[in-house]
């Protein structure tokens, strides 16, 4: 029997360097500082994607153990303190409550977290993503473990032939709904095309019942009401021996798709992966952009990471993403760069409706 080891991967963006662009060194150091003196942690490893910080900790306590929930809550708060010393914009900005209460799921930061049994080779791929929502990852999860031109695994592994399951969740009504594939490939895609309401939030391999993908599917702008920024989510994906190859989990990204986010969480714009070095979006606040970090888990030790995404063979995405770029910002304000109006609920559009409602005629009967 393996180790049961629990893998969280926590994030939030408590203060920018410089606006939207970066987080400053001083907060990773104070973030590091904060998680080494902890005895309840294995390991952990802490970066940054755009504003955001995230913290990848492994531990033996579970998911949702208040503890470790805790400690990121703190750690996140320090961060924050230090964030206001240097004037950092939006210092504090995803937490949403004054204090913890028990539990991080509803005050803001993002959370993906699994517990498995090690094997004896463990890898895994934690993709951290800025400037975008929940829903981004819905198309490369279906990739990865629902497309057989993309995961060749699913048509050649015995192990991996019957398919998995994909947990969705309605972030608008709280609720959840699982499909099988390959069965019921066509009713999972009348939602998750949807990546707005409907996010995948794990996936599970449908023989063993083993959790193989975890994503968070946290939205800001719900849980506060108000804007706040995007969610910029974060996923772990397990890979090899009856999962999807490692080169496989990263395939679909070698051919960006459009997600919503961007300047202001109010524009679509094309998934650029990038490596930890290019993870600094500037451009219009983006394009959005995504990091891969893989470890070799070894007694819930992170073995790693590799940069995925520095890899040159990922040249060519970044290019073509910046092709989609240059077309979509050429439409400013006017759909599809910027979001429908559904999704502008918390700009300004409220406000100019409300003040202009007496100056719309109605044109029935006329």
């Amino acid at each position: 029997m393996g180790k049961r080891i629990t893998l969280s991967v926590i994030k939030a963006d408590v203060g920018g360097w410089v606006g939207h662009s970066s987080v400053h060194p001083a907060l990773l150091e104070k973030a590091r500082g904060v998680l080494s003196g902890s005895p309840l942690l294995i390991d952990f490893h802490v970066t940054h994607v755009g504003d955001d910080i995230n913290l990848i900790m492994t531990h033996e306590r579970g998911r949702n153990d208040g503890d470790i929930h805790q400690l990121a809550w703190d750690t996140f708060q320090a961060c924050t303190e230090v964030a206001r010393q240097l004037k950092l914009y939006g210092a504090g900005q995803d937490l949403l409550a004054d204090a913890f209460s028990g539990n991080i799921r509803g005050l803001g930061p993002g959370v993906a977290e699994m517990e498995f049994e090690e094997r004896a080779s463990e890898p895994v791929v934690v993709f951290m993503a800025d400037k975008t929502e929940p829903g981004a990852w819905n198309f490369p999860l279906y990739k990865i473990f629902a497309d057989p031109f993309n995961t060749i695994g699913l048509v050649i592994d015995p192990k991996m032939h019957k398919g998995f399951l994909f947990e969705v969740h309605d972030v608008l009504h709280h609720r959840r709904v699982t499909f099988a594939t390959p069965e019921e490939s066509y009713d999972l895609l009348v939602f998750i095309g949807a990546p707005g309401r409907f996010c995948v939030k794990a996936v599970f391999h449908k023989e063993t019942g083993e959790i193989v993908a975890v994503s968070s599917t946290q939205r800001l702008n719900l849980m506060a009401g108000r804007y706040v920024g995007k969610d910029d989510p974060v996923c772990i994906v397990r890979c090899q021996s009856g999962f999807p190859a490692v080169g496989e989990v990263l395939e679909p990204f070698a051919h960006p798709h459009l997600v919503s986010g961007w300047m202001r969480g109010s524009h679509s714009g094309p998934l650029m992966p990038v490596s930890q070095r290019q993870c600094t979006p500037t451009r219009f606040d983006g394009p959005p952009r995504v990091v891969a970090l893989g470890f070799q888990l070894s007694d819930g030790k992170l073995v790693g990471p590799q940069d995925f995404f520095a890899d040159p063979a990922f040249d060519k995405a970044r290019e073509t993403a910046n092709e989609i770029a240059n077309y979509l910002r050429r439409l400013g304000p006017f759909e599809p760069h910027r979001l429908h109006l559904e999704e502008m609920e918390y700009t300004t559009l409220p406000d100019v409706m409300k003040r202009l409602k007496d100056r719309f005629e109605d044109l029935r009967g006329r």
